[in-house]
């Protein structure tokens, strides 16, 4: 059986996963990866455990479909900010995971000079900790001799995806994709390139970048000779996975943290509403583009009630445990533990549990924390239904939460439009496979994608528009008393 197989490396584990030509897993391998949180705010990963837990995995699950490999598709989380000595391949610290905020201050600054319309305009983005240009910046100041390595052309920048690329190439491609460069801070999303002002402004050495290539394309093999011939960041490949191929259809990946996609075709559409405007990918000569938010708290939150609170054994098991409470008894839980992303863009702000009494159980805190999922989706889709000026009628849901039914009931309750889960959930690996095994003839064209899909349930809101917007009206007022600009105590 002929396969594309497709690493994804993810914020908590490693993966490998191989499909047929049916989009159908035939091998899945899988390990947890190691959180480092060396002080608040900060988190990192250690980039060789990302490469010897993703070799591992990909090893294992092509031993399990024993099939042949026609090519190798990779999707990553993204961000994640990795720096490396070209000539021995020997990272130089940890990489800065995206949740990373300690460069806050430098972003503050950079706004400070009046430079976030300059970023606005190029990149689509904010200034933020949670993109990759200023953790770079952060390690070249920070690491002894980086700077002066870097601009000597000694050391190497990327993403997971570069990082990968260049263990599985055995050192000789140094590259990412649209997507990837496309949130770095440093890349101008209409010219599809580097951009001196946006370097100049970071102060970053052009040495240190990545060759930038097309998300769906031949660009590099491994040293066993097989294709990588597909790359994109994780949420621009479950866009791509979920058939979101024409303009206005959407969907919403539930992971550690939550990210919508709405697809938006050839246009850069411009947000009024505090989201980011990102190509969506790259192929054939021409770039799609989307509008995201990003929830930087959604399966954490279920993460946190188990190691932190010891409330659940597994994180499966937070379903069962919030089915014993009718209702969350007006609780609010606002998991603002590293701040709030979009639509707030506020990474002082810090988390709070809010309406609690007397009577609060285990089991009302844990559907607050599954309904705060679903609220900060709300926040999401409200602000691209006013940006893009278009009604959107579904919402195509994938990552581990969306298996939750409890979870996903509440989400077409509060958004009042259908959300549907399709019989493949592994849409972020499907995705970078589909853009792999399409550059390489494996699939004949985009037509055979979309009747790959299929959905497995559809959640119809049942919820009164009365009661939805009680309901969210309390959200709001829960997410103002997080925020560091409020008075409230």
């Amino acid at each position: 059986m002929d396969v594309i197989v497709a690493l994804d490396q993810g914020t908590t584990s490693s993966r490998a996963i191989a499909f047929d030509r049916a989009g159908r897993v035939q091998g899945v391998a899988q390990r947890e990866l190691k959180q480092h949180l060396p002080q608040p705010g900060w988190v990192e990963h250690d980039p060789l455990e990302i490469w010897h837990s993703q070799a591992a995995v990909m090893n294992e699950a092509v031993e399990r479909c024993r099939g042949q490999v026609i090519a190798l598709g990779i999707t990553n989380q993204r961000e994640t900010t990795v720096l490396w000595d070209r000539h021995t391949g020997e990272p130089l610290s940890r990489a800065i995971v995206w949740q990373d905020r300690r460069t806050a201050p430098m972003c503050e600054r950079l706004r400070a000079d009046g430079l976030e319309p300059l970023f606005r305009d190029r990149t689509g983005l904010l200034l933020d900790p949670y993109f990759s240009g200023t953790k770079l910046a952060w390690l070249l100041d920070n690491l002894p001799g980086a700077r002066e390595r870097a601009e000597a052309g000694d050391l190497a920048f990327g993403t997971v995806d570069s990082w990968l690329v260049w263990r599985l190439s055995g050192g000789k491609r140094h590259v990412t994709d649209v997507t990837n460069a496309a949130r770095t801070l440093m890349f101008d999303i209409h010219r599809s390139e580097w951009d001196e002002d946006l370097l100049a402004a970071l102060n970053i050495p052009r040495a240190v970048l990545p060759e930038v290539v097309p998300s769906g394309g031949v660009a590099a093999e491994t040293t066993d000779g097989v294709p990588i011939a597909g790359i994109a960041g994780d949420q621009h490949a479950a866009l791509f996975g979920q058939a979101c191929l024409r303009p206005g259809m959407a969907k919403n990946t539930y992971g550690t943290g939550c990210f919508m996609l709405l697809n938006t075709g050839g246009t850069a559409v411009s947000s009024r509403n505090g989201l980011l405007t990102t190509p969506a990918w790259a192929r054939e000569g021409s770039v799609t583009y989307a509008l995201e938010g990003s929830v930087f708290i959604a399966g954490a939150a279920v993460q946190w009630l188990r190691d932190g609170l010891g409330f659940i054994r597994n994180a499966a098991d937070v379903e069962e445990l919030a089915m014993n409470a009718p209702d969350t008894g007006g609780v609010y839980l606002v998991p603002a533990f590293v701040g709030l992303g979009a639509p707030y863009w506020d990474p002082e702000a810090r988390g709070a549990i809010v309406g609690i009494t007397r009577g609060t159980s285990r089991a009302h805190i844990a559907r607050a924390a599954l309904e705060a999922i679903a609220f900060q989706s709300r926040d999401l889709l409200d602000a691209m239904s006013g940006d893009a000026a278009v009604p959107i009628s579904e919402l195509r849901v994938d990552g581990g939460a969306a298996r939750n039914d409890l979870l996903m009931q509440f989400q077409a309750d509060v958004l009042g439009v259908p959300v549907v889960r399709p019989t493949i959930t592994e849409t972020t690996a499907l995705g970078a496979a589909y853009l792999a095994g399409l550059a390489v003839g494996f699939w004949s064209g985009t037509g055979e994608i979309e009747r790959n899909w299929l959905p497995e349930r559809r959640f119809e809101p049942r919820m009164s528009e009365s009661e939805r917007q009680d309901r969210y009206g309390g959200w709001l007022d829960a997410v103002a008393r997080t925020r560091s600009n409020s008075v409230s105590a």
